[in-house]
């Protein structure tokens, strides 16, 4: 895990007010080293007395005074900037000066840190830390080190904070440590593995991450993602605008004041200088304090945003937040965060690439629906397609009417099997064969069977189901086909709804042939509805019950046909259809009065 640094001006001038502040108290610091760090009196400055002389004002002997000493010491002014490291203090660490001196302490390796050194100074306790490697940018420390952070006093004030290494890491605790991060680790990403992404939506796939989050890891958690249609910018290439706030979870303290943010479904810009804006700038983790320039409640003090990123590509930004009553989120929680953050975008990618393919395939198909042949003016029409309610599937649906000579219409409703953009290409494949054959004049069963050769001799088309039905009004007279579809539903005033008797074939696309056809008589003002199997089937249900419930439906058999279709759809699949699980295609057919 890398973090967020910037650049810092080098050295330190002599006569600063922490080199006085250290000079006051260079003899007391002299004589605690011992006690702190267990070292012999021998490497007390002034031999254990704690008292100060004249020569401790010399900022040039206090400095070969901790020079020489054989631990690791190490001094921040009150801004927390590195103003002083010994000899000692970079040989444990395996830091270099330059990757210290002059810089703020949240920007180098002691950046998990940053917080508690904030706590010395404003309450001047002595506190303990245990490096745990890689805790910021540049090199990292080793982990396991043990290193006390005391307050440096003068003139009764806080000017700084005293770093001493206490002694060096412990290989067998180390190793512990190690050991215990794996398991951390594996656990969380095996806990989120069964509850993040259990969809291919981007919205719930987001809310999934967010309840992971809270309350056990964070107090409050934010998801943003980029726009579905939006490309998502490669690290370094600049902030995008805006994100789409997808996800938000609190714990119930700060429920009320993260009603205040931007909710899910709005935009959020992130403003310049925050660390959501920071981390999207470079595509890395920032760990901060929360700022002035942070959207996020007043309550909370520690921020964590991670970048949500998969294959290379920036999808959106994960913020987790604590409230000062918990503890503040330190570099362990970052590293293992963020591959929790990238087991996440991962899913999130996916949800995203999926929805776009959907709404490819969505709009192609609405496309070819929209554009159905004329039928002759003997006959009205009407039709409907919906999509599934249940997910962004779109399915393979599809219809045609095709005019024919001396007033004939010929009416196909077909289905491809699969889903997605490739069943909606397949469909539009079915339809252009449909008209070039269907343009030879043949009858329905002969249609079905070249279009069935046609289909099967590409290897890679799906099969589909089709039923024909040729209007031919002058003749008073319906002629029907099937291809594994289901019979369609004549509806007459004062008649039941009848399920008429259709010899049905195999589908096409699979080169078997054997198509029949059979007559029925088309009587003005009776529909013929044809329909696909979205319209009736239930999981779990057998299909003859499927289609008892529709003839059981008493419809209104005259007056619009449109009227007709909402009654149908109220009736087997109530607005906005939520308990359908797969596409819904309709067409009604009424011969008119002579």
């Amino acid at each position: 895990m890398h973090f967020r640094h910037g650049n810092r001006a080098e050295g330190s001038p002599p006569g600063t007010p922490v080199t006085r502040s250290l000079a006051a108290t260079a003899a007391s610091l002299a004589a605690r080293l011992g006690a702190i760090t267990g070292s012999d009196d021998s490497n007390r400055r002034d031999g254990g007395n704690g008292g100060t002389d004249g020569d401790d004002d010399d900022p040039d002997l206090l400095r070969a005074a901790l020079a020489a000493a054989p631990v690791g010491v190490a001094v921040l002014d009150a801004r927390l900037r590195w103003q002083y490291l010994n000899p000692a203090f970079l040989t444990a660490t395996g830091l270099r000066r330059a990757d210290l001196l002059g810089r703020a302490a949240e920007a180098t390796a002691f950046a998990g840190a940053a917080a508690t050194l904030r706590r010395v100074l404003a309450d001047g306790r002595d506190r303990e830390h245990a490096t745990g490697g890689p805790e910021g940018p540049g090199h990292p420390v080793p982990p396991g080190l043990r290193v006390r952070y005391r307050p440096l006093r003068h003139a009764d004030r806080i000017t700084g904070v005293i770093v001493v290494v206490l002694d060096g890491p412990d290989p067998a605790r180390a190793q512990l440590r190690e050991l215990d991060q794996a398991r951390a680790r594996l656990a969380l990403l095996d806990a989120a593995a069964e509850r993040i992404g259990t969809t291919l939506d981007i919205a719930t796939t987001c809310a999934e991450l967010a309840a992971f989050a809270v309350p056990d890891l964070a107090d409050l958690a934010t998801v943003d993602v980029l726009p579905p249609e939006a490309e998502a910018p490669r690290p370094g290439q600049g902030t995008p605008v805006r994100l789409h706030r997808t996800a938000a979870r609190s714990v119930p303290a700060l429920a009320a004041a993260l009603a205040e943010l931007p909710r899910p479904g709005e935009s959020v810009r992130h403003r310049e200088g925050s660390a959501a804006a920071r981390s999207l700038a470079d595509g890395i983790a920032v760990l901060a304090e929360t700022g002035p320039a942070d959207s996020c409640p007043a309550d909370t003090s520690s921020l964590l945003v991670l970048p949500l990123a998969a294959r290379g590509r920036l999808v959106g930004l994960l913020t987790l937040g604590r409230t000062a009553a918990g503890v503040p989120f330190d570099a362990d929680e970052a590293a293992l965060f963020g591959d929790l953050a990238a087991r996440a975008a991962v899913g999130i990618d996916n949800a995203r690439r999926y929805s776009r393919s959907q709404g490819i395939a969505l709009e192609l198909q609405r496309a070819l629906l929209s554009e159905p042949g004329s039928p002759h003016q003997n006959l009205a029409l009407a039709s409907r397609y919906l999509p599934s309610g249940s997910s962004t599937v779109v399915g393979g649906d599809w219809y045609e009417t095709v005019r024919l000579p001396f007033g004939r219409t010929l009416l196909a409703m077909g289905d491809v099997m699969g889903h997605g953009v490739e069943a909606a290409v397949d469909m539009s494949h079915y339809r252009s064969a449909l008209r070039d054959i269907a343009g030879m004049d043949l009858p329905p069963h002969r249609i079905l069977r070249q279009l069935d050769n046609v289909i099967s001799a590409d290897d890679s088309a799906r099969p589909a189901t089709c039923l024909l039905a040729l209007a031919d009004p002058g003749r008073g007279r319906w002629t029907l086909s099937s291809a594994g579809h289901l019979p369609p539903a004549l509806i007459a005033p004062d008649r039941p709804t009848e399920l008429l008797r259709v010899p049905t074939g195999p589908p096409l696309g699979t080169g078997l042939g054997g198509y029949e056809q059979t007559a029925h008589p088309l009587t003005p003002g009776q529909t013929l509805l044809l329909y696909t199997d979205g319209l009736v089937e239930r999981r779990d249900e057998d299909i003859d019950t499927s289609l008892e419930r529709l003839a059981a439906l008493r419809l209104p058999a005259t007056g619009d046909l449109d009227d007709l279709l909402d009654a149908v759809l109220h009736a087997l699949a109530p607005p906005p259809a939520p308990t359908a699980e797969d596409d819904i295609a309709i067409l009604a057919a009424r011969a008119k009065p002579r």
